[in-house]
């Protein structure tokens, strides 16, 4: 004798009441055409959130970090380990907030009224806000220093930069390019891989923040090169940074 099977939770040809209204009638289901508009709301707030609180793609504008990233590359920025207290590290690429004026005289976008909607819920970079992308060299407490054409020394190790665009050299020979400084609390200095084309901190040390980035200005971490798909990666902590004593 085999056993039988019982199923207590349903009763053939009985009316499914997720499907019935309260009086036992068929609900009717929404056509199409008028699911589409929630659906396509569902989808805004559900990007305005990522972009929010998650990820944010940005556009990379100009040349400054060659070879890694390259102009118009798209990147997706890590916004959610910083809520965590999570502070950057040397190595990191970062976008962060101009802090003082650096793209002054840099010619502006205009976006349109649709770019700008796309801009808000975090469908695409936003055109009208004024970021930068730079690699993060030291960060508070750290000694940085250059003397002539390198290698670049961070707290008196020399730092091998394979990500160095080809060709330059690690320091620039220029006036601003010389320079031994000291990271304050809540600061970060940066600088671009494209050493001799990247207005990055040596050339802001006149500035209220001495070239640093204040730590609030940082929006967060690039962790990957988006689009377009021939460019695309992941953006890791060259092992440079990871040498014993640093």
């Amino acid at each position: 004798m085999t056993d039988a099977v019982i199923d207590a939770g349903t009763d053939e040809g009985a009316a499914d009441p997720a499907a019935t209204d309260g009086g036992g009638r068929k609900k009717k289901s929404r056509p199409f055409w008028v699911e589409l508009p929630l659906l396509a709301v569902g989808a805004l707030i559900l990007a305005f959130l990522i972009k929010t609180f998650l990820l944010q793609p940005f556009l990379i504008p100009s040349g400054s970090m060659q070879n890694t990233l390259q102009q118009d590359d798209r990147v997706l920025v890590d916004k959610l380990t910083p809520w965590f207290g999570a502070e950057p590290n040397r190595g990191e690429v970062v976008v962060f907030r101009d802090p003082a004026d650096w793209l002054a005289g840099q010619p502006e976008q205009s976006p349109n009224a649709f770019q700008k909607f796309l801009g808000v819920v975090g469908l695409m970079p936003p055109a009208d806000e004024k970021h930068l992308i730079k690699r993060v060299i030291g960060i508070p407490g750290d000694t940085v220093e250059c003397n002539g054409q390198g290698p670049l020394k961070v707290n008196g190790k020399p730092l091998a930069e394979p990500y160095v665009y080809p060709g330059n050299t690690p320091c620039s020979t220029d006036q601003a390019g010389q320079f031994k400084i000291t990271v304050p609390a809540g600061r970060l200095w940066v600088m671009g891989d494209h050493r001799q084309s990247s207005w990055d901190s040596r050339y802001h040390q006149t500035d209220p923040h001495a070239g640093m980035v204040p730590l609030s200005d940082v929006v967060g971490r690039a962790v990957v090169v988006a689009w377009p798909v021939n460019h695309w990666s992941t953006l890791p902590v060259p092992d440079t940074f990871e040498q014993p004593g640093l």
